[in-house]
């Protein structure tokens, strides 16, 4: 019962401590004082049609978070398009009321954009952060593990940020003495990510990466060297890795004694 309370205390926790939520928070909090305050010199009609638009708005927002929880598979992705959903119906209110208002907006979203980012999830399971030496080494001098999976991250990327709780929680399920997993930044070690053949540039989506080593080579990894790859890939969830990489099979063999 306590762990089952220790979550949304701890998710609330990160919320009011982060820079980044909570300045998203101030920001849609002050749209409720600032109508308030403009209303009151309004005249009726756009009093009335501001009204309609706000109830369709939160109609809106509410159906959209609700299809987003049942689909999205981690915290950061939810919170990640709710924020985006915000905006979005905040600048539309806004126009209806002075598009001055808007532009004020627009630009705090974007100061919040470029100062303060959304943090990504620090546990790590019992998969280890590596540096590249120490991954080489695992590699070439052998280890007690057969096969590594390893994802290739980096804390600036949008994209790991919203996955960065898929990987610890698969090690958590499929970690074993046949398989290990291990994380690289490559915000740190930026020239890991040419050594690996990983483009870090967003236009690539090459970020996150995940590579599957067996016996010290490359046997998979995701996504592909393809070059000619579609830019949008299938979303990163736990079932998605654990189906490409074929992890209930490696478990299986492990529990097997193959």
């Amino acid at each position: 019962m306590d762990k089952k309370q220790s979550k949304p205390m701890e998710l609330l926790n990160t919320m009011v401590s982060e820079p980044y939520y909570l300045l998203h928070f101030l920001a849609f909090f002050s749209y409720f004082v600032l109508r308030t305050s403009v209303v009151q010199v309004l005249n009726t009609h756009i009093t009335d049609r501001l009204l309609h638009r706000e109830i369709q708005a939160a109609l809106a927002f509410g159906l959209l978070t609700a299809i987003k929880i049942v689909r999205e598979e981690t915290w950061e992705g939810y919170i990640a398009d709710t924020i985006f959903f915000a905006k979005i119906f905040v600048i539309g209110l806004t126009l209806i009321v002075d598009y001055h208002l808007t532009l004020w907006y627009i630009v705090v979203f974007t100061v919040i954009y470029i100062f303060t980012q959304q943090p990504a999830f620090q546990k790590l399971g019992t998969s280890s952060k590596l540096t590249p030496l120490q991954l080489e080494s695992l590699l070439t001098e052998g280890s007690t593990s057969r096969l590594w999976l390893v994802e290739f991250r980096a804390a600036y990327s949008p994209a790991c940020i919203r996955s960065s709780r898929c990987f610890p929680e698969l090690s958590i399920t499929y970690s074993n003495k046949n398989l290990s997993f291990g994380i690289v930044d490559l915000g740190l070690f930026p020239n890991a990510a040419g050594y690996f053949g990983i483009s870090v540039s967003g236009s690539m989506s090459q970020l996150p990466t995940y590579v599957l080593f067996s016996h010290g080579a490359e046997v998979a990894r995701y996504p592909e060297l393809d070059f000619q790859a579609k830019p949008f890939g299938p979303p990163i969830t736990k079932r998605f890795l654990s189906r490409y990489f074929k992890l209930d099979r490696h478990l299986l063999e492990y529990i097997n004694g193959k």
